[in-house]
């Protein structure tokens, strides 16, 4: 009788396996979609550099990450990123998008992997807070030496025009330097920043419910 109970339990664990795997892939496709949908809700921040739009996009990529783990988290932004595509296109002739992918993966990644070696609140906290300064860093580089450099090369235009775009919003950003230091820096800690309060109010109750539904 006991044999028999546990070819049974076995059986039923087996069978769920493949169930479980469908609904978290049907959870990332989800979350993905949200996050193009809170992509979409992006907006400027005043005094902070006009090409650049704040957003909690990262929130779901962050939750998806933490929940189901990194390779997860990827698809997440993946499907955010192909989803904005197919809704309204690009505006930036590609650049944009190339920048999304590189910051979301900064953000994203270094606090997953860092909470899957011991899953505390501490843990998630001190991932995300030292991803949001990682973020801001890279942000400085890709946007100074890759992506407006390329935009701007496309488009017949020099680094002086991004310039003057900060300066008319911000006196304080008269070149290069300053517009790093007054304008993507702290628009990124602003951004990732609020992302990751957002990530850990939220986390636990969601967790619990979508974790419920996949793994029922």
């Amino acid at each position: 009788m006991n044999q028999r109970n546990e070819t049974l339990k076995r059986g039923a664990a087996a069978g769920r396996k493949p169930n479980v795997r469908v609904k978290t892939i049907a959870f990332v496709g989800l979350m993905g979609a949200l996050s193009a949908v809170l992509m979409l809700l992006r907006f400027p921040i005043p005094f902070m550099p006009p090409f650049m739009s704040f957003d909690l996009s990262g929130v779901m990529e962050m939750l998806g990450g933490f929940m189901f783990g990194p390779g997860a988290a990827f698809c997440i932004i993946l499907v955010k990123i192909l989803l904005q595509l197919v809704i309204q296109g690009s505006f930036s002739l590609g650049t944009g998008e190339i920048q999304n992918l590189i910051l979301s993966s900064c953000y994203v990644l270094p606090a997953v992997l860092l909470y899957y070696r011991g899953k505390t609140k501490k843990r998630a906290a001190a991932g995300m807070a030292v991803s949001t300064v990682l973020v801001s860093v890279v942000a400085v580089f890709t946007n100074l030496y890759m992506i407006i450099p390329f935009y701007a090369n496309l488009m017949g235009q020099r680094m002086e025009d991004f310039v003057a775009m900060c300066t008319a919003v911000n006196p304080m950003m008269k070149d290069t330097l300053t517009m790093a230091v007054f304008g993507i820096v702290p628009f990124n800690l602003i951004k990732y920043g609020a992302t990751s309060v957002v990530t850990f109010l939220v986390y636990k109750k969601l967790s619990r419910l979508i974790k419920g539904i996949v793994e029922r």
